[in-house]
């Protein structure tokens, strides 16, 4: 069994417009926009990250808007829900912001005992802020969520699958453990973890498989202390059977990937350097920042991407 990993580290999904997707992460939710950089691999791209103040891992959503992308398809092989924590009693105040800002798809339920808020993000992406006693850490609250009620971080992401078995074995290797079962999903928890420790399996035997498009989470990845850590996980991996990527660097994070057997996407990740290797914290998210091979891009590249406060403007 792995030890290196100590929970979720980031959640990345796909959009299509850059200034709808800053306004509702910023400004609904109230997160820290941290990082505004571009797709590596499409660099006409952006690549925008949102989190608490200095993108600590296992509070960082991230998304690439590609503007002309379809909107996604739900179904098996994705992260079906990405959920936050806020602190208890909290939901009632975020009821009335989401009314407010006219958020879709809002439903106040019960999950694994405690109270859950349901919704739906700007694109379409399956969200939820769920009430947390015991969370301690810090929220970002430069952006209109005073303290009682920001979000924290990450609380879970859940998996939507046709099976179970073979993702629950590569989640118990990397450290899981079993919690609980309820209405037929299973909860598993990595003990002393960074307090985004929670991966939910629900099983969905007669339904098809998902397709990537706006509103859909491309990856999810798992946080490791370093880059020595990471390759200990990736030798085990690849010792498992597992087809486990080189390291690849991300800039503010070294990144492994690979499928799982459900068919989601998952990454390894690195806490070092941090959002703050070419920011001063107090700067973080207000520039545009590119990797070194697309940096002769400048130009044509703020001549290209969408302004992201035009929402705001407008």
């Amino acid at each position: 069994m792995l030890t290196q990993i100590k929970g979720l580290h980031h959640v990345t999904s796909m959009a299509r417009d850059a200034a709808e997707n800053n306004h509702f992460f910023t400004r609904t939710l109230g997160l820290r926009r941290v990082k505004q950089t571009v797709n590596f691999d499409a660099p006409d791209v952006y690549h925008l990250y949102y989190g608490d103040e200095v993108g600590t891992p296992g509070t960082v959503m991230t998304h690439f808007p590609f503007p002309h992308i379809a909107r996604g398809r739900p179904g098996t092989g994705e992260v079906g829900r990405t959920v936050f924590s806020v602190p208890k009693g909290s939901l009632g105040y975020w009821q009335e912001r989401f009314a407010a800002d006219r958020v879709g798809d809002v439903e106040l339920v019960e999950s694994f005992g405690n109270r859950q808020l349901n919704f739906r993000a700007s694109e379409g992406d399956a969200m939820a802020l769920v009430e947390a006693a015991d969370d301690k850490r810090v929220p970002w609250t430069g952006n209109g969520v005073d303290a009682e009620h920001a979000i924290r971080g990450f609380d879970s992401v859940s998996l939507r699958l046709r099976d179970d078995g073979a993702t629950e074995e590569l989640l118990k290797f990397m450290g899981y453990e079993n919690a609980e079962s309820r209405n037929g999903v299973k909860r598993l928890i990595r003990p002393d973890g960074n307090g985004a420790d929670v991966i939910d399996l629900e099983v969905l035997p007669d339904v098809g498989l998902a397709g990537l498009g706006a509103g859909s989470v491309h990856h999810v990845a798992f946080a490791v202390e370093n880059r020595a850590a990471q390759l200990e996980v990736r030798k085990a991996l690849l010792d498992t059977g597992y087809q486990v990527t080189p390291p690849i660097d991300r800039d503010y994070f070294w990144a492994i990937y690979f499928r799982t057997p459900g068919g989601v996407l998952f990454e390894i990740a690195t806490n070092e350097p941090g959002f703050d290797r070419d920011e001063d914290t107090a700067h973080l998210g207000e520039s545009l920042k590119l990797p070194t091979q697309h940096e002769h891009l400048r130009s044509a590249l703020q001549e290209h991407l969408q302004p992201l406060e035009e929402k705001e403007a407008a």
